[in-house]
């Protein structure tokens, strides 16, 4: 197989199943970025910063999901995914955290309602399970393999998220924001990358389709509640918006920006992707491309900056 444009013309085997799993450690700068970085869309805009709010503790929730299955794990290979699976997600985390710093926060917008529960549960989680894996150990391995497959499942969404916004020039012809496009598209690149990681890691350690159904449910009622419950909470708070927020305003403005390409319609998205999922055979390499998530990683700004190279 020929390498990814960019590459010099190398020859490059790519892996759909296993692709090399490297940390990049970018950085981004939000003094020039406006609020509204989706110009003159201020529900698109915070549609996506409700993601920019649940994803710092998300991820750590994530980490210590892996962390706590790792012990358990008995192929070396998945092993070393694993590892490589925290290291893009402690910079996730790190990065989403200073658009909350940089730019919500600097323009007024308090996210402590969802990030301080959020913090205080994953700051108790790894003493939680501890405790339950030293009294109830098959209760501690059944939860442990329940919030695996929950992590798997929204791995899923964040996977296609990225493909979607790898693939969608029509951010770029709306004037967003370079910066804040190149943070989505390195992240949803790195979402592709490792898509497969926690699957694997569920099934490796016998979760089963039932559990992975019942897991997804979970999963599908807490995206729903990020996107929503997260936009409605910045809207309310956003400076520039005059007038009441009230849901049929907000509901006609996020119609006409899933008509213009702007954002995902959010049911089409978590309902649409359950037949995809949802299927027995179901595997992520299966969906999205490792190619193109290394194409756009070669030409990422940020990671570019970092130093890395993806080949």
């Amino acid at each position: 197989m020929t390498s990814p444009a960019g590459s010099g013309g190398a020859a490059f085997e790519i892996d759909e199943r296993h692709p090399p799993i490297r940390t990049r450690r970018v950085s981004f700068d939000w003094a020039d970025t406006p609020l509204h970085w989706v110009p003159g869309d201020p529900v698109a805009t915070h549609m996506i910063n409700s993601f920019h709010v649940v994803l710092p503790e998300g991820e750590k929730w994530f980490i210590n999901c892996v962390r706590a299955a790792l012990p358990y794990v008995t192929d070396e290979r998945l092993r070393q995914e694993i590892r490589g699976f925290i290291g893009q997600e402690m910079v996730h985390s790190r990065s989403h955290q200073g658009v909350l710093d940089g730019l919500l926060a600097a323009n007024g917008i308090d996210v402590t309602p969802i990030t301080e529960p959020a913090g205080r549960g994953n700051a108790e989680w790894p003493a939680r399970m501890a405790e339950l894996e030293r009294r109830r150990p098959r209760l501690f391995r059944r939860r442990l393999l329940f919030e695996l497959g929950a992590v798997a499942a929204i791995e899923h969404y964040t996977a296609v998220l990225g493909q979607w916004i790898m693939d969608n020039d029509r951010l770029d012809a709306a004037g967003v924001d370079p910066t804040m496009l190149d943070l989505l598209r390195w992240h949803g690149a790195e979402e592709v990358e490792h898509r497969s990681v926690v699957f694997d890691v569920y099934t490796h350690l016998g979760g089963g389709y039932p559990m992975r159904v019942a897991s997804w449910v979970v999963s599908l009622f807490f995206l729903y509640w990020a996107l929503i419950g997260g936009t409605l909470l910045f809207l309310k708070q956003d400076p520039t918006i005059k007038g009441e927020v009230t849901l049929r305003r907000v509901y006609r403005s996020y119609r006409r920006s899933v008509r213009k390409g702007l954002i995902p319609g959010i049911f089409k998205l978590l309902l649409g992707e359950a037949p995809v999922y949802l299927r027995p055979s179901h595997h992520p390499s299966k969906v999205c491309s490792t190619r193109q998530a290394l194409d756009y990683l070669m030409r990422s700004p940020a990671a570019r900056a970092a130093g890395y190279d993806p080949y």
